[in-house]
């Protein structure tokens, strides 16, 4: 067992797919990973779900980080805040419109972290203060994810400008590489846009792919 200061940080642990350097897309195999996770949609920026979502996710999280460290004597970082986007039509994520999105919000647990530990975390969560009123909570469970072979690349500036990549995603390279999608789009937000400024917030972005029929 790891001492009891050493702490598990996903950020260094799979580091190729959560500090890339390559700003244009490359290709990349991403293991299987487990993940809390709660579903909704609409824009990020307005909606009061997206809002109750992050809290009950980051609310668990710590929850099961301090629970791992004093009961089963292994501590870990907590993860980036991570994102599946998808729409019935891609193009809304071109455009940016906002509203049309669905999302799957995500925050990566360790592997020796069981889904009884997290429900036990969840339970415990809602008992706090404040927290037992969080439609969210109800709805966080554990989410497997393996996306395999993706195209991923790092991008830095404002969520917003992220336009152009995507349209040379859907537009050139899947083409040019013998590619589809097959999977949702993922983000992986590496930066906090309440601390850095946009033109400095880093963003993995990523979509699972597969070989063109």
């Amino acid at each position: 067992m790891p001492s009891s200061d050493s702490k598990y940080d996903v950020k260094r642990a799979l580091k190729p797919f959560y500090a890339p350097t390559n700003t244009d897309w490359a290709l990349v195999d991403v293991p299987a990973q487990r993940f809390l996770a709660v579903d909704g949609r609409g824009d990020p920026n307005t909606s009061a779900e997206y809002t109750q979502a992050v809290e009950a996710l980051y609310a668990v999280a710590y929850t099961v980080k301090f629970g791992s460290k004093g009961t089963l004597g292994r501590d870990f970082v907590v993860g980036p805040l991570e994102g599946l986007w998808w729409s019935d039509r891609p193009e809304v994520f071109v455009a940016r419109d906002k509203a049309a999105w669905q999302w799957r919000m995500l925050i990566s647990l360790p592997e020796w972290i069981t889904d009884d530990f997290v429900e036990e975390s969840r339970q415990a969560a809602l008992a706090k203060k404040g927290l037992a009123a969080l439609p969210a909570l109800a709805r966080l469970r554990t989410e497997t994810l393996h996306e395999g072979t993706s195209a991923q690349l790092l991008h830095v500036g404002p969520y917003d400008d992220e336009g152009p990549a995507l349209a040379r995603l859907h537009d050139e390279y899947l083409a040019a590489n013998g590619l589809r999608m097959t999977g949702h789009h993922h983000e992986v937000y590496l930066s906090d846009p309440r601390r850095a400024r946009p033109e400095r917030l880093k963003t993995v972005l990523r979509q699972p792919v597969a070989r063109a029929a």
